[in-house]
């Protein structure tokens, strides 16, 4: 009887012991959270907006700026562990709740639920805004290439020459050098080259002499004139949400990217650029919920008033349309109302490549020729498709808009690029709402 009174002696000490332990941990946990009470998952392991903790990692910012062509490798990857929100692959070391947390009393399990409830929706809410962040905590330089080509006009260079400069270094568009100023002063576009076949464009008998013998720095005092605006450029430091505002509030499609102090201009920013760059992390990122909201719910795209064109439109007629109505493209209607094909800005460059722009009257069939081998067909989607198969479609087809059609393939809308980073990045933020964008 002895022997065994000395061993449950020592197993109720034992006992006491553990139980001291636990009553020296538990406080200790509440303590250094700052609670009266144990903190919930959901507080313990949330971490800060993961993606701004690339200000603080200079060399893999610098390393991942270098390149474009395929995601790097950051260092850090997002996961969504439920209700949680989201870490990174180091998450914070973890803090004594567990055993407080079964011990301690929290009430009924129904307020447990309900509080867990209201976390889900606050992390939901603000995922919401996930996208604006993202482009806030990147800078412009983020997103400039190792290499890539960027041609410069001098303003004292003839129209014509300029445009085929274009056409052979396959670009769309030149910032413009102005010597007696030593600065950028503007941009040369295609655009450009749309309104002066416009103005100047006779019969396939006259001669544009005016394309043939202007320079740059005449054409812009003559077109300029009234409608003169100081060149919208973005500093390398600057964030890519200023870009995006900027790209949007301007209605401009390209945007150079200039440093202040050389005076240098480094890359040439535009819609495309930007969402495929958003599109390397999006899989990494938590997804909002308007991601699955068709595109007519959340009212992305135009649909009142759009203009197109017919097989047998003459191109004249066409650049017409693309002056007065300032739109970058426009979808071939057939007599059924069928889309069949898409004429945009970019097609008239071709009018500079293949020495035609003196016949103005050839139909747009006629016009659209030269590109029948490589022509995969006009890209399109439905007012009822998610927000984020219509991000997926038009960044993997490459592509500045997509056609919205119904049942029968006839057109009832567009949907741009400008119109998607409005409902991604600026609608979130409280931004301004884009009307219409031109070129």
């Amino acid at each position: 009887m002895k022997r065994f009174g000395s061993l449950r002696g020592s197993k109720k000490r034992k006992d006491q012991e553990v139980k001291a332990e636990r009553r020296q941990s538990e406080p200790h946990g509440l303590l250094a959270s700052g609670h009266s009470t144990p903190p919930t998952p959901v507080q313990a392991t949330k971490p800060s907006f993961p993606l701004e903790s690339y200000k603080q990692e200079p060399e893999r910012l610098d390393a991942r700026s270098r390149s474009y062509s395929s995601p790097p490798d950051t260092g850090q990857r997002f996961t969504v562990p439920g209700a949680q929100g989201f870490i990174t692959t180091k998450p914070p070391a973890p803090q004594p709740f567990s055993n407080a947390t079964s011990k301690s009393t929290q009430g009924p399990v129904e307020g447990m639920l309900e509080k867990l409830e209201l976390e889900d929706e606050a992390v939901e809410e603000s995922d919401s805004d996930i996208y604006m962040r993202f482009m806030k905590s990147h800078k412009c330089y983020d997103i400039v290439p190792t290499s890539s080509k960027l041609v410069v006009f001098d303003t004292s260079l003839q129209v014509k020459k300029a445009f085929f400069a274009l056409v052979a270094n396959g670009v769309r568009a030149a910032p413009l050098w102005e010597s007696k100023k030593q600065s950028f002063v503007g941009m040369l576009t295609i655009t450009d080259f749309i309104n002066i076949l416009h103005r100047y464009y006779k019969s396939p008998m006259v001669q544009i002499y005016e394309l043939e013998e202007h320079k740059i720095e005449s054409w812009r005092e003559l077109y300029l004139q009234e409608t003169f605006k100081p060149l919208v450029n973005i500093s390398p430091d600057a964030s890519l949400f200023d870009a995006v505002y900027s790209l949007i509030k301007n209605k401009i499609h390209r945007l150079p990217v200039i440093d202040p102090i050389s005076g240098n201009a480094l890359y040439i920013l535009t819609h495309k650029r930007i969402l495929k760059f958003l599109q390397l992390f999006i899989s990494e990122m938590p997804k909002p919920a308007f991601m699955k909201k068709t595109l007519e719910e959340l009212g992305i795209g135009t649909y009142l008033n759009i203009a197109f064109i017919h097989p047998n439109t003459p191109i004249i007629k066409a650049l017409s349309i693309f002056v007065e109505r300032r739109v970058s493209a426009l979808p071939v209607v057939d007599v059924s109302g069928k889309v069949v094909d898409i004429y945009s800005k970019f097609d008239v460059i071709n009018l500079a490549a293949e020495k035609t722009y003196n016949n103005l009257d050839i139909t747009v069939t006629q016009a659209l020729r030269h590109r029948s081998q490589y022509f995969e067909g006009v890209v399109q989607c439905h007012r009822l498709e998610s927000l984020e198969t219509t991000v997926d479609r038009i960044v993997k087809a490459e592509v500045h808009r997509l056609v919205v059609v119904d049942e029968k393939e006839s057109i009832v809308g567009i949907v741009s690029l400008s119109d998607i980073l409005q409902a991604l990045v600026l609608t979130p933020a409280g931004s301004i709402r884009k009307d219409s964008i031109a070129e």
